[in-house]
């Protein structure tokens, strides 16, 4: 593989600012500066372990002899892992430019890997404070195997903490408990428990009895009706040796009296029902 024939500015770090959450800084971006110092053409390309965490721009291009270009590297506002500080880096490849090839894509799917140059640099995360991620890794890994180790002692020493007779009591309140529980449920089921009746049939016949005798009561009192309506029409029909004319104006009267008559013979009838329905219940 032969030298890297571009000058690479910085040589060896890149770094970006880190705020106090572990986030890289908004708005911050680092410059990478390529020169090509030979006479010939040479294609370019940037490459980076964590492409989802960068934007570079341009990230490929061509340099004309005696000619430079600067490279814009701009963090997304992601979190940093201090766990990541050895896999971030930036690799600058480069090749002469073919002559007579025009097409820069068709020129990088052809050359051999030999002909390749290549360049790394690696990131660097600096905090507000001064301090350094890449230092960071492994204390933070410790602390986190520290903070587990606590929580295990911890828990253990709960457990030692509950005594046999903490258990015991437990466990004789939670008996007690079920108990309880069992006791209520029995009387609630208890309680919804209608009461049932030991002579149930009999009931059952005084109250058919009992329908019946109304039934009864009330065909006679229609009867009783329809009986005095049979008397009054043949009192109408007895009352016709006065003429035609006579019975003609009687008529209209005595059918007033009939019609008044109704209203008190209907009312008489219903409060015989009503006094004997009252009465058999009140038996």
């Amino acid at each position: 593989m032969p030298n890297q024939v571009l000058t690479i500015e910085p040589q060896n770090e890149l770094k970006f600012k880190v705020d106090f959450s572990g986030m890289f800084e908004l708005g911050y971006t680092t410059y990478m500066r390529l020169t090509n110092p030979s006479e010939h053409t040479v294609l370019f390309k940037i490459k980076t372990t964590a492409p989802k965490k960068y934007c570079v721009r341009p990230n490929s291009g061509v340099l004309e002899p005696n000619s430079n270009v600067d490279i814009a590297i701009t963090p997304q506002p992601v979190h940093v892992d201090p766990n990541e500080k050895h896999k971030h880096k930036f690799m600058v490849q480069s090749v002469i430019a073919p002559e007579g090839k025009t097409n820069i894509d068709q020129v990088w799917k052809e050359i051999s890997p030999d002909q390749l140059m290549d360049y790394k640099l690696k990131c660097v995360f600096d905090t507000p404070r001064g301090t350094n991620l890449n230092d960071a890794g492994d204390t933070a890994t410790q602390n986190e195997v520290n903070k587990k180790r606590v929580a295990v002692s911890s828990a253990a020493d709960d457990v030692k903490s509950l005594t046999k007779d903490a258990v015991e009591g437990l466990i004789q309140n939670e008996a007690k408990r079920k108990d309880d529980d069992l006791t209520s449920g029995s009387l609630s089921a208890k309680t919804t428990n209608f009461p049932k009746s030991e002579n149930l049939e009999s009931d059952l016949q005084k109250a058919t009895n009992e329908v019946i005798h109304l039934r009864e009561e009330e065909s006679k009192l229609r009867h009783e009706n329809l009986r005095l309506k049979e008397e009054l029409l043949r009192l109408h029909q007895s009352v016709g040796g006065e003429g035609r004319a006579a019975r003609r104006h009687s008529y209209g009267p005595e059918k007033t009296e009939q019609i008044a008559l109704m209203p008190w013979i209907a009312t008489a009838i219903a409060m015989a029902l009503l006094g004997i329905i009252i009465g058999k219940f009140v038996m």
